[in-house]
């Protein structure tokens, strides 16, 4: 494998331009950031603001020239003008001083130069900027979407709150500062499966009549909870005992200290890179850039299109080799007890005793509301999928954190994906819809292949709600896609096709759901 030496990055995605000198460490970083006059990102005039920069940037970093072996851009995603203007500036220098070009994804470069600085080596990653929040992980190759934003990215998020109240931009160090002095009120809490959305909190901040400081802290703490959740959830489903935050809003110190106490309390590790690294920064993408090119991978200039909706999980990982393939959690009859990402299963007598415990990182009345909610909510959902004729485990009795039910004999189906299975699991789940009950959690460590009669048993209602709407299966099915890809990527298709066949079976509208499912894969998140 060959080794090279300084690799200049050229990032601009969006409101930061930057760019770094790469070697075997970092040689020089600088930065020319744009700051709108008044609301969000305009697009254009970050574009113009990064062309009228462009020389002076790239001058203060690029002292020696001769010395450069590579260039290296953020191809994408991002804005399509300022991923332009980058890229222009690329191909030229490439030109000029006759050097392999380097196309990075923008998001694939967070977690790398968050893997270099911390020492970190196979973890799952929250990803948490203003564009993008997404939960990563590597698996087989590449980096899998384990969950991510059904709307807006966590900044962008906090951002609209901020220009509702006249912060100016960037509005989330100041959303910071207010929370030091808030107290907790109630806000819409939005996760679903592997997957969270931040509209609907968004609104009901701004429409919030409590002082602003009380709506800045639970406004952190809802969204934050949120995503930590949801990390939580990629981290029990892959076997991973590692987390990494990266994005411009790790940056945050609550974020930080809300992941930090759900890896402590799990027995993980938690890493987070130092600032100069957690926003958007030439330094990602010149280290990024380094290990492409050693690893083989050129962009001809007559290909070096720009992406705007390039997502990681395009990405072919040639660099990586030594990441261990993702373990799966441990089948429930293979001890006494099992931990999954909200509560705690204990086998005994034949029966499963489900309790939900405490999760140190949320804000003790929201922590009560969520296990009260959904311990009861799955008890009735758990019972009207039942009567629907969907296999569920029966019920012996209901405490306010704690089901007792009895233990389903079988096979998870992380454990056993094969087309036969996933089928069942198809015709099961549009047994569930039919009864108006989406799921919530649809992820293959929730469905058992019972031994007696391989049927698919449902488990983990704790999310589920009762809905008519297509919107709210197709994102059941999504989740369940998601978790497929990312786990058994290399059949993922045929996997898949399985599922709709048995879906279609049992399920009259499935046609209009699976069709639903494609629009929320394709919606870009990049707002």
């Amino acid at each position: 494998m060959p080794v090279f030496g300084q690799i200049l990055g050229i990032e601009g995605t969006a409101w930061n331009l930057s760019a770094a000198l790469f070697d075997r460490d970092l040689v020089s970083l600088a930065s020319r950031p744009y700051s709108p006059v008044q609301g969000g990102i305009h697009p254009r005039e970050a574009a113009q603001h990064h062309a009228s920069a462009m020389k002076e940037l790239i001058g203060s970093v690029l002292t020696e020239p001769e010395n450069v072996e590579g260039i290296a851009f953020s191809q994408g995603p991002g804005l399509g003008p300022c991923l332009r203007t980058v890229a222009t500036a690329a191909r030229s220098l490439a030109l000029a001083l006759d050097v392999p070009l380097v196309g990075v994804n923008h998001c694939v470069a967070h977690v790398e130069i968050g893997c270099f600085a911390t020492g970190c080596k196979d973890p799952i990653v929250l990803y948490a900027s203003g564009a993008n929040t997404q939960i990563i992980g590597y698996l087989n190759g590449r980096y899998r979407i384990f969950g991510e934003t059904l709307d807006v990215g966590i900044g962008n998020a906090l951002d609209k709150f901020a220009r509702s109240k006249n912060f100016p931009h960037p509005g989330g160090p100041l959303i910071e500062s207010q929370a030091k002095d808030g107290q907790y009120v109630e806000l819409p809490y939005t996760v679903k499966g592997m997957d969270l959305a931040f509209s609907g909190l968004v609104s009901a901040a701004k429409d919030h009549k409590a002082p602003l400081p009380d709506v800045c802290y639970s406004l952190q703490e809802t969204a934050f909870a949120m995503c930590v959740e949801v990390t939580e959830r990629a981290m029990s489903l892959a076997g991973k005992n590692e987390v990494l935050l990266v994005g411009g809003v790790g940056a945050n110190h609550r974020l930080q200290a809300m992941l930090r106490a759900m890896c402590e309390d799990r027995g993980a590790e938690f890493f987070v890179p130092e600032k100069k690294y957690l926003g958007d920064n030439g330094a990602m993408i010149a280290y990024t850039g380094k290990l492409m090119l050693e690893s083989g991978v050129t962009l001809p200039v007559e290909s070096s299109r720009i992406n705007p909706s390039f997502r990681s999980d395009e990405v072919e990982v040639t660099w990586k080799h030594d990441a261990p393939a993702s373990t799966v959690p441990v089948h429930p009859s293979g001890g006494t007890q099992r931990r999954g990402a909200e509560a705690i299963i204990t086998f005994r007598n034949g029966n499963a005793e489900k309790n939900r415990v405490s999760k140190r990182y949320r804000v003790p009345a929201l922590d009560k509301r969520l296990i009260t909610e959904r311990t009861r909510a799955e008890a009735r959902l758990i019972h009207a999928a039942r009567r629907g004729g969907v296999p569920t485990p029966v019920m012996s009795d209901i405490t306010g954190d704690t089901i007792v039910m009895e233990q389903v004999q079988g096979t998870l189906l992380t454990d056993d994906l094969s087309e036969k299975n996933v089928r069942e699991a198809g015709r099961m789940v549009g047994l569930l819809h039919a009864a108006g009950i989406m799921h919530g959690d649809l992820t293959t460590s929730n469905l058992i292949v019972r031994g007696s009669d391989g049927k698919c048993v449902l488990i983990d209602f704790g999310l589920a709600l009762v809905t008519q709407e297509i919107e709210q299966r197709g994102v059941d099915i999504h989740v369940l896609f998601q978790t497929i890809e990312s786990t058994a990527p290399g059949r993922s298709d045929s996997l898949k096709a399985a599922f709709i066949e048995g879906y279609e079976k049992t399920f009259p509208c499935a046609g209009e759901v699976i069709a639903r499912e494609h629009e929320i894969e394709l919606r870009g998140r990049y707002l």
